[in-house]
């Protein structure tokens, strides 16, 4: 059976600023806090053999304050802002903007608009031929800044990856994986903790990708949220060492098992006509989340989420160069994987 995916409706979305600042006419943000989010471990050692507060990357929680500049007040939480990292490349080129995520709710961390964050992973590898050392510009950059330090940055840049214009309308299955998370702290803040409008009674369920404990991301923050309103599900997902209550080692499309209680609530949350699917995180994520889509849901089920073509054949056997042919994402799924 085919579905045509462009058939599917979306949820119209909010009117959103775009480029107010470009790389020729940068804004300058000064850093007001940073600080490390990975969960760490208060014990001495825990069931991966790491000790107290390590975690397989560093990653920590930026916030620029970007008062006076085109920025304030013109920003929404699944939007990216631009940076401008100092000094020049091998070529004596100045180096390259990047992007990062906005970790802030809409109306920013001061409540104001005036405050954004990011999450930021500290990127340290080697060349694989040569066996040099090798360490990401902005990624870096940004984690050695110190608070009063200064910053160029562009923006803000986006305008699908969003929460719906009427948010009451739908109910959102978010899946991230690393800093993936971090459109998704700012969405969740929109829908459940803005003072100046009641907390969504949509359901909505996080599912949060790491590869140990030590590396979950907002963890506190996120299992607060889940006390306080119990619409909100979080799930943690842990890929190299068992979760908390004994399951096995799994990644984020395991938790799509009907045969779970957590697979359950996030399939109640998608079988409706109020489901919107949202992807965040490392490439390669959404094929995996795709095929334990249709698994679950079946060909009729899935089809608000995922149009199918006759050759598309069974789900494991599709690879990423058949997503958007074969495989096409509907517009009530929304990717940004890097």
């Amino acid at each position: 059976m085919t579905t045509a995916a462009g058939a599917v409706p979306g949820p119209s979305l909010p009117d959103v600023q775009m480029h107010l600042h470009s790389p020729a006419d940068p804004c300058e943000g000064v850093v007001v806090s940073t600080r490390r989010c990975t969960l760490g471990s208060s014990r001495a050692g825990d069931a991966s053999g790491r000790g107290a507060d390590k975690s397989s990357g560093f990653v920590r929680h930026v916030a620029i304050d970007v008062s006076g500049t085109k920025l304030a007040g013109n920003f929404r939480a699944g939007q990216s802002f631009g940076v401008l990292p100092p000094g020049f490349d091998d070529r004596g080129q100045s180096h390259k903007l990047r992007l990062y995520s906005i970790a802030s709710p809409t109306r920013g961390e001061d409540g104001k608009g005036a405050v954004l964050a990011t999450t930021v992973k500290r990127l340290i590898d080697e060349h694989h031929e040569t066996h040099r050392l090798f360490t990401g510009v902005a990624s870096n950059y940004l984690c050695d800044l110190k608070e009063g330090d200064k910053v160029r940055l562009t923006g803000p840049a986006g305008k699908r990856f969003l929460l719906p214009a009427d948010t009451e309308a739908y109910d959102y299955a978010f899946f991230a994986t690393g800093t993936g998370v971090a459109p998704f702290r700012g969405m969740l803040m929109d829908l459940l903790t803005d003072p100046a409008r009641q907390p969504s009674r949509s359901r909505i369920v996080l599912v949060m990708g790491a590869a140990y404990r030590t590396d979950l991301l907002y963890h506190h923050e996120l299992e607060d949220l889940a006390r306080r309103f119990p619409n909100f599900t979080y799930l943690p997902t842990l890929s190299r060492e068992r979760q908390e209550d004994g399951a096995p080692a799994m990644y984020a499309q395991d938790r799509l098992n009907p045969d779970t209680a957590a697979g359950r609530a996030l399939l109640t949350t998608l079988d409706s006509s109020r489901g919107l699917v949202y992807v965040c995180g490392i490439a390669g994520m959404e094929l995996g989340i795709f095929r334990a889509l249709r698994t679950a849901l079946g060909t009729e089920a899935v089809a608000p989420y995922l149009g199918l073509e006759p050759d598309a054949g069974p789900p494991e056997g599709w690879d990423r160069k058949m997503i958007h042919k074969q495989v096409r994402p509907t517009r009530r799924v929304f990717l940004e994987v890097y």
